[in-house]
């Protein structure tokens, strides 16, 4: 059986990694990166410490309008479809280049398998929403981390071919978070590199990232956030994303954050490890509130809602306002219930039921 897997970001790579360890003991995969984010820390260093497998194929579209993205990804991905004529097409989650592997397998009629199907925000606003309804409607198999991404495509009227295998990225994290204590927290910090000059080690901490549109369209909402960081009682390590830099420098300008320790985006067992270690975890990150809630994190979500809801229960993700007074108050006065506390999202054996259902619906 051939299958054409099809990423787009850092994340993506991380959850097939789990995936395609199990896919090719028996099949041929064909892995297409898209080149949707250039990252950095995707280097030779990241494929071999993580034992992932380099993508096959780089279309290399790069930046631009969520349109003009997609449509030269679907070009690039058709074509690629038609030359291979594979048994699947495999996506993951949410990202534009989900939606242009999707759209160009349903139109030459290859079957689509979603990972991470049935997510829902509810708010159409978020391109990852458009996304996933859009790729949800026209896959064959539609695979849900949760029980509730099965009930919300019930609600959809979407029940063939649905089944809750577990998070591929549980898979990883537990995978790899057994990697991270065989080194100190002094290495970790070696590798950190500084956005604005040397950074200092720290025995606690907080990790942030904040990247998504809603909070850094303008310099006042990124504001507002910097400055419940510095009322903080420990140092905010926070990793800049790229979207976020330049608001960050303009900041700078006429502020002086003190207990910011602003970095540039880390490699992933780096992120992995703060994020274990950290008291909590402060984002905006639909991946990281997974991970912190794995590796039993406190995690404050800075945003008005979230596709993963099971976080929220017993406390042990909070959503928050980005506005100073509320960040720092969700922060400082949470507390969890670890009582409440269930595998939500499997045992780290997605990948293997994810392969047994593929092989089961081929047959």
């Amino acid at each position: 059986m051939k299958i054409v897997t099809i990423v787009g970001a850092r994340p993506q790579f991380v959850k097939a990694a789990a995936v395609s360890r199990v896919i090719r003991k028996k099949n041929k995969e064909i892995l297409v990166h898209t080149g949707q984010h250039y990252d950095n820390n995707m280097s030779d260093v990241f494929f071999e410490e993580l034992h992932i497998p380099k993508p096959d194929i780089n279309l290399g579209v790069g930046s631009g309008s969520h349109a003009k993205q997609t449509a030269e990804m679907m070009i690039g991905i058709e074509e690629l479809l038609l030359k291979e004529n594979p048994d699947y097409l495999l996506v993951y989650g949410d990202t534009n280049s989900t939606l242009a592997g999707a759209l160009a397998a349903a139109k030459i009629h290859i079957p689509i398998i979603h990972v991470e199907a049935g997510l829902r925000s509810f708010n159409m606003c978020m391109p990852e929403e458009q996304n996933r309804i859009l790729t949800d409607r026209i896959s064959k198999l539609l695979l849900c981390p949760t029980d509730t991404a099965v009930e919300n495509l019930r609600r959809e009227g979407l029940t063939e071919g649905v089944y809750n295998v577990g998070d591929v990225m549980c898979d990883a994290v537990l995978y790899y978070s057994g990697l991270l204590d065989k080194k100190p927290t002094e290495y970790y910090f070696s590798r950190l590199q500084g956005l604005f000059g040397e950074i200092e080690f720290t025995e606690k901490w907080y990790l942030s990232t904040i990247h998504r549109a809603e909070n850094t369209d303008s310099i006042d909402k990124i504001g507002e956030v910097l400055d419940a960081f510095e009322q903080l009682d420990a140092p905010v390590i926070f990793p800049v994303h790229p979207r976020t830099k330049n608001l960050v420098k303009i900041l700078k300008k006429t502020h002086n954050y003190d207990n910011i320790l602003f970095i540039e985006p880390m490699g992933y067992l780096e992120m992995l490890y703060f994020v274990k270690k950290a008291k909590k975890v402060i984002t905006d990150s639909g991946g990281l509130q997974k991970e912190t809630y794995i590796l039993n994190t406190p995690c404050i979500t800075v945003r008005e809602q979230t596709e993963w809801i099971e976080t929220l229960v017993g406390n042990h993700n909070i959503l928050a306002k980005p506005i100073a007074e509320d960040i720092i108050n969700k922060v400082m006065n949470t507390v969890i219930d670890y009582g409440k506390k269930e595998n939500y999202y499997g045992t780290g054996n997605a990948s293997e039921k994810i392969c047994e259902l593929i092989e089961k619906e081929r047959i």
